[in-house]
């Protein structure tokens, strides 16, 4: 059929035990064919609405069996695995059957369920083992004599734009070759073996053969299964006799299970000089442009050019997207409120791929016109290498140029040619279908010789069982203890090891694990240095082992203990030890919080569910720095939300990041963890071609995944409150810098204060009672980075401090000064606002200035005492357990991850106290002017007491918030008045005080003020004036919150003090001459 559109489903699972366990919520909806997701962050609006050809509900609504298999409930819209395989796989063996190409792709983030739609999982077989079920059944069914089946598996992995064949146990270094047939357009995989099968327990075998393939190079090379594509490849031919000869009907099924499709900017290495040479997401990304490309063709657009040539897997997906493929697409959603971001980008994918338009015909031809085609083909071919004329030079190309074009043509053609001879050596072979599927059946055979007998003999003997990140991948590989000795090591140890392990960490001979009357003792090898865990503790002696212990060998050979002669395990384990149980059991023992509940807020568990993820990938890329002696370690920290400098209104998350550290001269450098995720595919890369025996030593600097050029480094950072500024008060505090970790670095002198647009102080007081009077009005304040005092030597090379103000663009930078740990910075700097808002006053009430303070690093010759160590015992000093190691103190502050979030909480507090200490002010006042009122109505002869006049004036007191202001007194320092006595001249300072005036009068007062510059007589307030209360102005915020503080107390013992606008103190109540 013609112009026919790929069909999409959707399915949504249960909520896994880790969502359960964090109560997560359900964000995805389905009504018939619509999809509605719902934002978690804003729950009443309108959800987003998706239509696909199908939307399953999977996530409830299901009952289990005793065999296991799920089914839908009476009257629930559960969609089970016969649903699913009855709508797409049922189609694609239909379509199979008429001679149409078919090709099923299943999309999604990690997690999210692919591979049980596409395998599934026990009892619950998927699509692909359905498909393969039925396909035999079918051809079971056929009673025509003239016509016969042969059906042909293959399986590979795409791996970092590598191809692996799944069913091979020779791979070529770098993968297996990706060619193009000249003629047809279309790519292949050169070598690829496939295997001719008669049954679908033959594919199943096969299945699991490629399956312990992926496990062990997954566990060896280090390579992550969830990064990796799996193509189950099945060639399904119909041979028909009829008078005229034989014809073939000739389909291919692809089934595609894609890698976890975690989007570019979660994990995406934005800002890595080495991003270009990752393939990290490359065949993801270019899937998602060849889909964008094909689904605007199909919209009409034109002068597209569909980049198919772009990654290994669009290459070879050329004929399912927008070629002569009957194709279907589907993606695996994950229903919880943690995962909206992914599951969104999932639906928008899915959503794309849906406008895309093939054109599917059925592969039907005589088998004489195919031979005919492919000799003659075949001599095109020939007749083009011997002549030379494959390619001719154009002007401007280079002779380089040309012989390298050339070359890769000569390349393509041959590989066409030996290719085209294989396919003729088929068709002309003597040997017959059924002597081929013989011969495979035997390989098949040998391959399931254990298979029973393993499974009795797990229930009797003590063994060990893998675990591997990707479910479908534990269990896979079993290692049974003999009684007495079992050695582990690598293979090419003498004597070889009985069981034999590869890549990381992994020493010759490694550790012996002795079993005597069903008791395991497991003892690293003397003097191996081997990295051996038990349930995530370092193993350094003897061990016994307890039943379902975990395991860790070197630094990716994860396995579960397993003794059915003693089961008593001790501890309260769950019923089946996951990958990731193991993996939460190592964090904890590096002391991150593993533990998941109810008050976890959704920033907490993305970073937990981050941490977990990197864990693993840190302890490999430490393994491979040491095994090719880079001097460098990584850790993994926790940046928190309020370490973090941003603008104004914007959310700060917990960042995951990574931390590398030149062990020889103390550099270190902060990564993301997209970037770091980003180096560690090009570690395992350059670890690689080490193990294939490539001299990665000399390759240049740049091109060194564990180099990085020196830049300048945070050392931490200091925040500084602004609520003062909201009652036009000034901060000026030594501030504490501190790291990451929450540890001090430093001290750092700042001063804020509200001043005049260019930048002059104010010359009297500017305090405001209420922050709301400063709406509509022009404000401006000063900043000012007085001194910065840092603690580490290493430091001293440069120091500057960067901030940001409300939401300034760029940071505000102070000048780098170096040579010092103690700089004199002196940096001011003026902001203003033309017209304050309510979002300015939110700023100054909730917002802070977060300075941070950053040191210089330079390329520093290391000590000579440090280059005679080797990377693992530089990384064992760090850690306090090799020569000349780090003190305890040192190892306690090193094994702090966690940022503390209480950084600048003296600054917090400050302002409060000046705060309160302004109300106190004011309600001492009003206290005062209440208690004069009654002294006047009591000295008052009775015949006086109008009862009326007095109850109307306490009223207005006592229901008065208190009117502010100024008015001017001489106050004298009584050591001044004894100066003055011998001198001619009193030294006799004018000063502005501010008063609470309280009561009836306080309008009139307020009139008088405005008349006159906002001072009124001192007469006219002098009954409100209390020389027992402290007289404040607003001048250092810190030395005005020491000062009220030292005043408390001196007051306690019957003192009060007096301040001068100056500040200085006027002892006793006689300092006040008035005026």
């Amino acid at each position: 059929m013609s112009g026919e559109s790929v069909k999409v489903a959707v399915r949504v699972r249960p909520f896994n035990q880790r969502e359960l366990d964090r109560q997560s919520k359900l964000v995805i909806k389905m009504d018939g064919q619509m999809t509605m997701i719902y934002n978690p962050e804003a729950p009443n609006d309108e959800p987003k609405k998706f239509s696909f050809d199908y939307s399953y509900w999977s996530h409830d609504g299901f009952i289990a069996k005793e065999e296991g298999i799920t089914e839908p409930k009476p009257g629930s819209n559960y969609a089970s695995q016969r649903i699913v395989f009855d709508n797409l796989g049922q189609g694609v063996l239909n379509n199979a059957f008429e001679g149409y190409n078919c090709s099923l792709f299943a999309y999604g983030q990690t997690g999210s369920g692919k591979s049980y739609s596409m395998v599934g999982y026990g009892a619950n077989k998927g699509i692909v083992p359905i498909t393969c079920d039925e396909l035999f059944k079918t051809m079971g069914t056929n009673e025509d004599p003239n016509k016969r089946y042969e059906v042909m598996f293959s399986m590979l992995e795409i791996y970092n734009e590598n191809v692996r064949d799944l069913l091979s146990k020779d791979n070529p270094k770098g993968g297996l070759n990706v060619r193009q047939n000249p003629k047809l357009g279309m790519f292949y995989v050169e070598g690829l073996k496939k295997v001719p099968v008669g049954s679908y327990a033959e594919i199943e075998k096969r299945m699991e053969q490629g399956t312990q393939q992926r496990t062990v190079a997954s566990t060896n090379m280090n390579a992550t299964s969830s990064r990796a594509h799996t193509v189950v490849t099945i060639i399904f031919d119909q041979i028909i006799k009829s008078e005229n000869g034989e014809t073939k009907k000739s389909s291919v099924m692809n089934l595609v299970d894609l890698a976890g499709s975690e989007r570019a900017d979660s994990t995406g290495a934005t800002g890595d000089r080495l991003k270009e040479g990752a393939n990290i997401n490359k065949s993801l990304s270019a899937l998602g442009n060849v889909i964008s490309a094909l689904a605007d063709l199909s919209m009409g657009k034109k002068k597209i050019v569909v980049p198919y040539r772009d990654s290994v897997l669009t290459k070879l997906l050329q004929n399912a997207l927008g070629g002569n493929s009957k194709t279907i697409m589907i993606a695996a959603l994950s229903p919880a409120d943690i995962n909206y971001d992914e599951t969104l980008s999932t639906l928008r994918y899915a959503d794309r791929a849906k406008k895309i338009q093939n054109k599917a015909v059925i592969n039907e031809n005589p088998l004489d016109k195919l031979i005919r085609e492919l000799k003659e083909e075949n001599e095109k071919l020939k007749k083009a290498m011997e002549g030379g004329g494959i390619i001719q030079q154009e002007a401007g190309m280079s002779q380089e140029e040309f012989l390298r074009m050339r070359k890769q043509m000569e390349e393509e053609i041959r590989a066409q040619f030996v290719a085209n001879q294989q396919l003729l050596a088929d068709s002309e072979d003597t040997e017959t279908w059924d002597q081929k599927l013989a011969k495979a059946q035997q390989e098949t055979q040998e391959l399931d010789s254990g298979g029973k007998s393993d499974a009795i003999r797990k229930q009797k003997e003590i063994h060990l069982i893998n675990l591997n990140e990707d479910p479908m991948l534990s269990g896979v590989i079993v290692h049974f203890l003999k009684e007495g000795e079992t050695t582990i090591g690598r293979k090419d140890a003498a004597p070889v090891p009985d069981i034999c392990l590869s890549g990381l960490s992994i020493q010759k001979q490694h550790a012996i694990m002795r079993c005597k009357k069903g008791v395991v003792e497991l003892e690293p090898t003397t003097g191996s240095g081997a990295k051996i865990k038990v349930n995530g503790v370092p193993v350094t002696g003897n061990k016994k082992l307890s039943h379902k212990d975990r395991l860790l060998f070197g630094s990716n050979h994860l396995y579960v203990f397993l003794n059915p002669k003693n089961q008593d395990s001790g501890d309260d384990l769950p019923p089946e030890i996951t990958w990731e149980f193991a993996q939460k059991e190592i964090a904890q023992v590096k002391g991150f919080a593993t533990t998941t509940g109810v008050g976890m807020t959704k920033d907490q568990q993305i970073a937990q569910e981050q941490v977990l993820e990197i864990l693993p990938m840190v302890s490999e890329v430490n393994a491979v720095s040491e095994e090719l002696n880079k001097q460098k370690s990584f850790e993994v920290v926790l940046i928190s939300a309020a370490a973090q400098e941003t603008t104004f209104g914007t959310l700060n998350n917990t960042s995951v990041m990574v931390k590398m550290k030149n062990l020889l001269n103390g550099n270190t450098w902060l990564w993301e963890r997209g970037k770091f995720m980003n180096r560690r595919y090009l570690i395992q890369d350059l670890y690689q071609k080490f193990l294939d025996g490539e001299d990665v030593s000399k390759i240049p600097k740049e091109n060194d995944p564990f180099w990085e050029p020196t830049e300048d480094v945070l050392i931490g950072s200091a925040n500084v409150f602004l609520q003062s500024l909201s009652y036009s008060l000034d901060f000026d505090d030594k501030i504490t810098i501190t790291d990451y970790k929450g540890q001090e670095e430093g001290v750092v002198k700042v001063h804020v204060t509200p001043c005049q647009k260019d930048g002059t102080a104010f010359e009297e007081d500017a305090f405001v009672d209420d922050p709301h009077e400063l709406l509509g009005k022009p404000y401006h304040f000063k900043v000012t980075v007085q001194n910065v005092e840092v603690y580490k030597a290493r430091f001293s090379k440069g120091i500057q401090v960067k901030y940001r103000v409300y939401k300034d663009k760029k940071l505000t930078e102070t000048p780098l000064i170096k040579n010092t740990l103690k700089p004199k910075v002196n940096h001011s700097k003026t902001f203003s606002f033309s017209k304050v808002k309510k979002e300015h006053l939110d700023f100054f009430e909730s917002g802070c200035i977060t300075f941070l303070v950053y040191g210089t690093q330079e390329d520093t010759t290391p000590d000579p005492k440090l280059m005679k160590y080797s990377t693992k015992e530089l990384r064992l000093m760090e850690q306090g357990e090799g020569p000349g190691s780090a003190t305890a103190a040192n190892m306690a502050r090193r094994n702090t991850h966690f940022a503390l979030d209480h950084a600048s909480d003296q600054s917090h507090l400050k302002t409060e106290v000046l705060l309160l200490q302004r109300k106190y002010e004011r309600l001492a006042a009003k206290e005062k002017r209440m208690q004069d009122i009654c002294k006047e109505w009591d000295s008052k002869p009775e015949s006086e007491k109008q009862y009326e006049p007095f109850y109307r004036a306490v009223s207005a007191v006592a229901h008065s918030t208190g009117t502010r202001l100024k008015t001017r007194v001489h106050l004298l320092n009584q050591h001044e008045i004894r100066r003055s006595s011998i001198r001619k001249n009193s030294n006799i300072d004018d000063d502005l005080i501010s008063l609470f005036v309280f009561g009836e009068d306080e309008d009139d007062l307020q009139t008088e003020a405005d008349r006159n510059d906002g001072i009124v007589q001192y007469d006219r307030v002098k009954h409100h004036h209390h020389k027992d209360i402290t007289l404040m102005r607003a001048h250092t915020f810190a030395d005005t919150t020491t000062q009220f503080l030292q005043e408390n107390a001196q007051a306690k013992n019957g003192h009060r003090n007096i301040r001068s606008a100056e500040g200085g103190r006027k002892d006793g109540s006689t300092a006040c001459v008035l005026q």
